[in-house]
């Protein structure tokens, strides 16, 4: 369907098709690591240019848990800060924090009412949710419906996932082709873009499990803003196995190594072929050491950089305010076409 017209403004194309859209999210809730980094935000830093990218910093999905309010606005300018310091050039892609645009929980509450309960008691992340929860707050049930809505106030073409992310999305496609069933033709149709393999960092203490943001264990993962000794010490303790050779394997009982050498491969740009033919004759001393030094190394930019940001709130939050205005531009005008077709009365 046709996209809504609006005013173009720096770093959102204003002419409809001219560039694919991509929506992606992420919660400021615990610090991000370099799971996420390798896994997410390379592709993100690599498209831009390429496509009209938004990245949103969900604080609304936040709190379906319970949060610290000076943690969640502290959270929020670290992550925000992290993002930019990681690639993210606010000139390119419209940056900006969820709650700075209310038309997101207005047009949640629209299109809750438009989506069958059972759809969202069949999420596969609620039910696990709710299964480790005494009490279980209205807000986790309606997750979905506020993540879709994050997607179609954009006209998104594509909304880049996990696998463990596809069912949001494929959530997000029904309840856009109900309403534009029941209302006609407002919503586009957005499709899930799987990341590629090799975006999987599993858990440096547990590498049976993938890296959490939310699991704050020393030695799970690597936070991105991680001094260089933190970073050496997580390496040192990282699991391993018992067989003393170093290479890439597909073998479960391998994967501490594995996710060692996939770590040193994505830092380093090397071929396989190169870190293996680097590693043989090496023990897993040697194996961590170089990895630590990698990380450290593709790292320091980052932390540099992030550093100078965090400790300019006012610049901070001057870029958010920037950000938010562009979303506004692009969101606004579709929340009052929802709105105008489910037969509001809107201000003149």
């Amino acid at each position: 369907m046709a996209r809504s017209a609006y005013t173009t403004i720096a770093g959102v194309a204003g002419v409809a098709g001219e560039r694919a859209r991509v929506f992606s999210g992420i919660q400021p809730s615990g610090m991000l690591h370099i799971g996420n980094y390798l896994g997410a935000i390379q592709q993100w830093v690599a498209g831009q240019g390429q496509k009209t990218n938004f990245i949103c910093l969900v604080d609304l999905h936040a709190i379906t848990v319970p949060q610290e309010p000076a943690d969640l606005r502290r959270q929020t300018r670290e992550l925000a800060a992290l993002l930019i310091a990681a690639g993210i050039d606010p000139a390119q892609t419209t940056l900006f924090v969820q709650s700075h645009v209310r038309a997101h929980a207005e047009a949640c509450w629209l299109l809750t009412c438009q989506t069958p309960l059972g759809w969202l008691e069949r999420m596969t992340q609620y039910k696990a949710k709710a299964q480790r929860q005494e009490s279980v707050l209205a807000g986790l049930l309606n997750y979905p419906v506020l993540m879709a809505v994050d997607i179609l106030l954009y006209d998104t073409d594509e909304v880049p996932v996990g696998d463990d992310q596809k069912q949001h999305v494929e959530l997000t496609r029904d309840i856009a082709q109900r309403f534009n069933g029941l209302y006609g033709e407002t919503f586009v149709v957005p499709k899930p873009v799987i990341r590629e393999s090799g975006a999987r960092i599993m858990a440096l203490n547990d590498p049976t499990s993938k890296m959490s943001k939310s699991d704050f264990t020393r030695g799970h993962a690597i936070r991105v803003n991680d001094t260089p000794e933190e970073i050496r010490w997580v390496i040192k303790r990282a699991v391993t196995d018992a067989f003393g050779s170093i290479g890439f394997s597909a073998d479960p009982a391998r994967a501490g190594v594995n996710n060692l050498l996939q770590i040193y491969e994505l830092f380093t740009g090397q071929s396989r072929a190169a870190i293996e033919a680097h590693f043989a004759g090496k023990g897993y001393g040697a194996l961590k050491a170089d990895v630590a030094e990698a990380v450290i190394e593709g790292l320091r930019p980052i932390r540099e950089r992030y550093e100078r940001l965090i400790g300019d709130p006012a610049e901070l939050d001057r870029i958010l305010a920037i950000g938010a205005a562009q979303a506004r531009a692009v969101a606004d005008p579709k929340l009052r076409e929802v709105m105008e077709r489910m037969g509001f009365v809107l201000p003149a």
